[in-house]
């Protein structure tokens, strides 16, 4: 499992997938460590430990630079000892910082605040101190003629200012910042069960099926309600100069655009703000190698009593059920092929009712709803397509 989730390491969705299905099997995803940690995910026991690769900003020379000096002399005993220990062009702000947001050094130091505030002073302190080196002057860490002007400069080195550890949703954003996800915790932990029981389907679920072409376009304009925290907003003035937004809805597994036009921004605008957690019942807008939306028809806020009641029927999909549309499913090569499409309407015209027909195509893979016809599915109209397209070519869902 290791190896394949460094194979999608740069599809944040896939991954963040993946570590879904090692929780679902009790496999624990580490954060990164600064003594554990290797460029790739590695395997810990029964867990597996994240990758240096995976972290914004850490290229692969200051990976493997770290993992050389530490097999060569040992794990590091604190921040202070790794600023030492590494050469200069190791240590830029941006490695640093990116390291110190994921949690690499959470176990060699007080916490993730501190090391904020007080790692660029003791990355200039040794940085001063090897160029006095290169003059040839007395190194504060030769051991040696330890003076109180020495021992004061030393001190002032090794020290990382003690201040209270950020808050936990900052600390998690800067984590998201850097890994793309959360690692040690997510915002919406303690609204999982909830989450869960107020809404018809997730992400996740969307992501699924990306898998699968035939169900990911079924979704479009299938009414769901998907719950969230608003992780942007984005105001835009349309050409009648009404306002409608663009939102960054989060939940546990991903995130989806919401499109809420004028009206209903103008109804619910007062809860629609920036780390606010919803409830949003809508229609998705799904198309081929575009990312999911969501067109927000009704809002709520998560602690509204009323919350949305799920219709199975009519919003939901029913829980670990994928979600589909029901009729007779014909596949073709594309839809400009005019002659195979007149044939198929021959035979949908003997069969005339109520059950919708949908065409899908490989070139664009599309799916189409025969708006203007409704057939009464029977083995005979299966037959009969069948023999035109071929038996794997009709499919059948009710």
């Amino acid at each position: 499992m290791a190896a394949l989730i460094t194979s999608v390491m740069g599809n944040t969705d896939k991954v963040v997938e993946y570590i879904r299905e090692c929780n679902a099997l009790d496999i624990e995803i580490l954060k990164p460590d600064i003594n554990k940690s290797f460029g790739k995910f590695s395997v810990e026991g029964h867990n597996i430990r994240f990758g240096l690769a995976a972290v914004k900003n850490v290229g692969i020379n200051v990976i493997n630079n770290i993992i050389a000096e530490r097999e060569a002399n040992g794990d590091f005993k604190d921040f202070a000892d790794l600023v030492k220990r590494l050469d200069s062009k190791d240590l830029n702000k941006r490695v640093l910082e990116s390291l110190i947001k994921c949690g690499a050094f959470d176990n060699i130091s007080d916490n993730r605040a501190s090391l904020m505030m007080g790692y660029e002073k003791l990355l200039d302190s040794v940085s001063m101190d090897r160029k006095k080196n290169i003059k040839g002057q007395i190194s504060l860490f030769d051991g040696f003629q330890m003076g109180e002007e020495t021992v004061e400069m030393e001190h002032e080195v090794n020290t990382i200012p003690k201040i209270k550890e950020f808050e936990e949703r900052e600390r998690l954003a800067l984590e998201k910042e850097v890994l793309g996800m959360y690692v040690s915790g997510h915002p919406l932990g303690e609204y999982e069960k909830e989450l869960k029981n107020n809404t018809s389907i997730d992400n996740g679920k969307i992501n699924s099926l990306k898998e699968d072409i035939e169900s990911y376009l079924s979704l479009d304009e299938k009414e769901v309600i998907l719950g969230g925290m608003i992780v942007n907003k984005r105001i835009q003035t349309t050409k009648r100069n009404d306002i409608m937004a663009f939102l960054e809805l989060e939940d546990l597994y991903g995130t989806i655009e919401v499109i809420v036009f004028p009206q209903t921004l103008k109804q619910y605008n007062s809860i629609l703000n920036e780390d606010n957690i919803i409830y949003i019942k809508g229609k998705l807008s799904i198309k081929e190698e575009e990312s999911a939306k969501l067109i927000a028809r009704e809002i709520k806020d998560i602690n509204d009593t009323n919350s949305f009641k799920i219709n199975n029927q009519n919003t939901a999909y029913g829980k670990n059920k994928k979600p589909s549309n029901t009729g007779i499913f014909v596949k073709i090569n594309s839809i400009d092929n005019q002659q195979l499409i007149h044939s198929i309407e021959k035979i949908l015209l003997k069969h005339k009712g109520y059950e919708d027909i949908y065409v899908c195509t490989e070139q664009p893979k599309r799916m189409f709803k025969w708006s203007s016809m409704k057939v009464n599915i029977n083995q005979e109209l299966q037959l009969e397509l069948q023999n035109l397209l071929g038996n794997e070519n009709v499919k059948v869902k009710k």
